[in-house]
């Protein structure tokens, strides 16, 4: 049953056939027939269908809650069992906001030479769509900021404090200063996040404090395509120090500090809340309160 429960929870969380097999890596008949089969064995339907999907049913909806605290629980024990025969080992899968890339690097690298047969896939994405992930049971862990919108139920490991600076090409009228008002910004051209991204929306606030209406040149949910178009000399932008500073390096790029009304925000790891934890995620934990800057 737990490959049909699979099948549903990819159903559920893609809302179309189509895509579910292929997240899956499954022909589309062979996901109609397993949630078919999931039906039958539960004596329930799960799923509106017509042409086309149409939603879960409510049956459907608390199938779902189950199936995602059935798998998790399962990979959970496949975990234990795995570390009782061989130590840490496994595949974790780390969702991480795109400011945070630099350190779940330096997280990565560190556990990995403690435990040499514990591979990471490191994924890329916004802080909301990492909380969904958690919840879903398609990350295990995610690295994102702790402090600014509500996480829910989860553990946390507090890692840095995000702190900005200004990016700027060498040629930039910026590029002369020690620092640099925020209010200078005002009508600046500038690369920057786009807004589903909470970093953006962290710096929108900043603008607002500071009485700055930014000029976008350029928004992307990629920091390396922000930079890329600062060498350019077009524009410039508001970074976190640390990516900043690791992304300009061997580049015609100033790094300039910026004056005003200033905020930072704390970053860190998010474990879904679950007791017990599984081996790898307690080691996992106490890694990442070992390396933070915090202590």
């Amino acid at each position: 049953m737990l490959d049909k429960l699979d099948m549903f929870v990819a159903l559920a969380r893609e809302r179309h056939f189509g895509r579910a097999a292929e997240s899956l890596n499954i022909a589309q008949p062979t996901l109609s027939a397993g949630i078919k089969q999931l039906e039958e064995q539960l004596g329930v339907q799960l799923v509106h269908r017509g042409s086309r999907f149409g939603g879960l049913t409510p049956e459907g909806q608390s199938t779902l809650v189950w199936a995602k605290r059935i798998l998790g629980d399962t990979r959970q024990l496949r975990d234990e069992m795995r570390m009782s025969r061989h130590g840490l080992s496994g595949e974790v899968r780390l969702a991480v906001i795109p400011t945070a890339q630099t350190w779940a690097a330096r997280l990565c690298t560190s556990f990995a030479a403690r435990n040499p047969n514990v591979r990471f896939t490191v994924l890329s994405r916004n802080s909301r769509e990492i909380l969904q992930m958690l919840d879903d049971f398609e990350a295990d862990a995610g690295i994102s900021y702790l402090d600014n919108e509500p996480l829910g139920r989860v553990d946390t490991a507090a890692l840095y404090e995000e702190d900005y600076i200004l990016v700027c090409a060498r040629s930039s009228a910026f590029a002369g200063h020690e620092v640099v008002a925020w209010a200078s910004l005002n009508d600046a051209p500038l690369a920057l996040l786009t807004p589903d991204m909470q970093n953006r929306r962290i710096i929108d606030h900043l603008f607002a404090r500071n009485r700055v209406t930014p000029r976008i040149a350029i928004e992307s949910n990629s920091i390396i395509a922000l930079v890329a178009s600062v060498a350019s000399g077009r524009c410039a932008a508001v970074l976190p120090k640390h990516v900043a500073a690791f992304l300009s390096g061997g580049k015609d790029l100033s790094l300039v500090p910026l004056e005003g009304a200033g905020l930072s925000h704390t970053v860190g790891l998010l474990l879904p809340h679950r007791d017990p934890r599984t081996p790898v995620m307690t080691a996992m934990l106490s890694e990442a309160q070992g390396l933070s800057d915090l202590v």
